[in-house]
């Protein structure tokens, strides 16, 4: 028999987020101060994600949606990695917080030297359980992403100051610095409903 899921972990998560965002609105600075302690929580214990929510696929990374702040202030997804899957060099156009759950990630962040069209690699972060990295516009938002274990899934918990799944955003090619318009949409049209257990 498996144990239960702490469910109520989550159902806090985002009713300090929706504090949060009450708060403080589209001041960045604030939001990802204050929103990376939450999502540390939140990611500190691996007991509170439903297996649905931790499904990878064969053919590529897959994004559960877990919640959107009806304002679309913010977001909350799961993003699962099948062994050897990878995004491309893309942007998010919002601010974000990257935690990781379960397993382990390699980001790469890329930057543009003025006048030069083509983008240069910084140096590969490797994100382990407890890890958060941070993204925007202002701090730097462009990355590749992916699975560092060749053997296994790996899971991370995605929070965006926006409704990630519907923002224009970018794929670049590295070398020529051309980009293409995306929106990324989510794996399952399913939210799941943590709420009615949440408290039980």
């Amino acid at each position: 028999m498996s144990p239960m899921l702490r469910t109520d972990r989550l159902y806090d998560f985002v009713v300090a987020m929706t504090h949060l965002a009450n708060a403080h609105g589209d001041a960045e600075d604030a939001m990802l101060e204050r929103a990376r302690p939450l999502l540390a929580d939140l990611i500190a214990k691996d007991d509170w994600l439903p297996e649905p929510f931790t499904r990878p696929d064969a053919t590529r990374y897959s994004q559960y949606l877990l919640h959107c702040d009806p304002l679309e202030r913010f977001s909350l997804v799961s993003f699962v990695w099948g062994p050897g899957q990878r995004t491309p060099v893309h942007d998010h156009g919002v601010w974000g917080l990257v935690g990781m759950l379960r397993g382990s990630e390699i980001s790469i962040p890329y930057t543009r030297s003025e006048g030069q069209p083509a983008l240069r690699a910084g140096a590969p972060e490797r994100l382990t359980p407890g890890c958060i990295e941070a993204v925007s516009p202002r701090l730097g938002d462009i990355h590749e992403v992916a699975n560092a274990l060749d053997d296994r899934p790996s899971i991370s918990i995605h929070l965006y100051g926006g409704n990630i799944g519907a923002v224009r955003r970018h794929v670049f090619d590295p070398v020529t610095g051309a980009s293409k318009m995306f929106v990324s949409g989510y794996s399952s049209g399913v939210v799941p409903n943590f709420w009615q257990h949440a408290r039980s």
